[in-house]
């Protein structure tokens, strides 16, 4: 006896003993393309006897076609996720709303989907947010710092070289020949020079080009270099004449930035090691840190002059960068004004003083943005400022005080605060101003 699993024969079609057979489950009609239409109900006519009609078979639904060059239901459907998720095209999306007006399953399952979608996460644009890359920057640079970082007495001068680059860059052949007047202070009175926005350029390039050769770098003024002590101004005279008028004045823009920032990649590299090398200035020399300080100053200063001379807004540096400019002029106050005294300039100092003792002291206040308290000694550079020994105090703002030693104003134009000694306070504003050079 077969079990009722075995095949004995009597499944074959046509035999007695053949067992019912289950047909394979058909594709929904709608799989197959849009249904056909329904064929035209014939319309009853009155029978003309008592003008009522005959009866007539119910009506059958009936089913629209699909507009004509839509998809069929199966890719429709295919692509319901798709729309969940708004990733179709806009004619997919098309498509696919108007089958749903349609189609009432399809329409449940879509109801579904956007609901799914929604529970995941909300609807947000694709585009990339604008800050993302700042964003992202600042957070790996707070986790973990750059490899190679900037000394920070270099950083006031990779600062303000960009900000003197951004301006430049904005600049026409136009604007690059307009004057520009450079001012400074000399002994006991203002001195001016006028030149171009080029002429600006080539004058720092020619000054930053003292950095360079003490870090080893090419000489902007190549063989045409001043032979002897390597002063700042003769530097300049001579890349002046050196230029060549027929040269667009455009032609200083790269070499300068090319060598601010090898200057900057040059300490970088060489980290704490050049911080003390020394730079000659003529007759004064200064530690590399300075120097990058006083470039930083002198590149701020006179880039508010091309600004001033191209009618351009343009912005002090920033407050901690400040803070730095003007420590480095307040440290450089006892020798300028050690400076003065010897050329007969300044009154003679009342008393002696040992060389890191207490001496007569000038409190300097500088208020506002990168401001502080500085003890001036008055009687020797190698004396120590203290509170103690205060013999006069002034207060300036901060933009006035760059302002004097810029020598963008006169001693007598210093709107600062003055209490105490009358000749002290006269001796250090007159040396604040004399820190400023071409």
């Amino acid at each position: 006896m077969n079990g009722p699993d075995e095949w004995d024969g009597r499944e074959l079609p046509g035999s007695p003993g053949e067992r019912p057979r289950i047909p394979s489950p058909r594709a929904a009609a709608e799989d197959r393309g849009p249904l056909p239409d329904a064929p035209p109900l014939p319309v009853a006519e009155p029978d003309g006897l008592d003008g009522t009609e005959p009866p007539v078979a119910p009506i059958a639904p009936v089913i629209l076609p699909a507009p004509a060059g839509a998809p069929p239901h199966r890719i429709l459907k295919s692509l319901l996720g798709a729309w969940a998720l708004a990733a179709c095209s806009a004619e997919e999306t098309a498509a696919v709303e108007a089958h749903l007006t349609d189609c009432a399953s399809c329409a449940d399952e879509a109801l579904r989907l956007r609901e799914a979608v929604g529970l995941l996460h909300p609807a947000d644009s694709l585009d990339l947010d604008p800050l993302l890359r700042s964003r992202v920057l600042e957070g790996c640079l707070g986790r973990r710092p750059a490899r190679i970082p900037v000394p920070e007495w270099a950083t006031p001068y990779d600062a303000e070289t960009a900000k003197l680059d951004a301006l430049l860059r904005d600049m026409g052949a136009a604007e690059w020949r307009a004057p520009v007047r450079l001012r400074w202070f000399e002994g006991e009175r203002p001195v001016e020079r006028e030149t171009t926005v080029a002429g600006v350029m080539g004058h720092l390039m020619a000054v930053d080009g003292l950095v360079a050769t003490a870090l080893g770098l090419t000489d902007p003024l190549g063989t045409a270099a001043p032979p002897g002590a390597p002063d700042p101004l003769i530097r300049t005279e001579t890349f002046w004449r050196a230029a060549d008028e027929k040269q667009s004045p455009l032609a200083t823009h790269a070499p300068w930035r090319d060598q601010s920032s090898a200057l900057i990649r040059q300490v970088s590299f060489a980290g704490t090691k050049v911080a003390e090398l020394a730079v000659p200035y003529g007759d004064f020399r200064l530690p590399l840190r300075d120097s990058f300080l006083d470039r930083a100053f002198e590149c701020w200063v006179h880039a508010g002059d091309i600004a001033e001379a191209v009618d351009y807004p343009y912005e002090p540096p920033a407050a901690a960068h400040l803070h730095q400019l003007v420590d480095l002029a307040a440290r450089l106050l006892p020798s300028a004004l050690a400076d003065r005294r010897r050329a007969g300039l300044a009154a003679p100092p009342q008393r002696l003083v040992e060389a890191g003792a207490p001496g007569r002291t000038l409190h300097l206040e500088v208020e506002g943005n990168g401001g502080g308290h500085w003890y001036i000694p008055l009687d020797s550079p190698a004396a120590l400022g203290t509170p103690e020994h205060t013999v006069a105090h002034i207060a300036l703002d901060s933009a006035e005080f760059c302002q004097l030693a810029a020598g963008h104003i006169s001693p007598e134009e210093a709107a600062a605060g003055q209490r105490g000694e009358r000749d002290a306070i006269r001796d250090v504003l007159f040396a604040t101003a004399s820190l400023s050079r071409l």
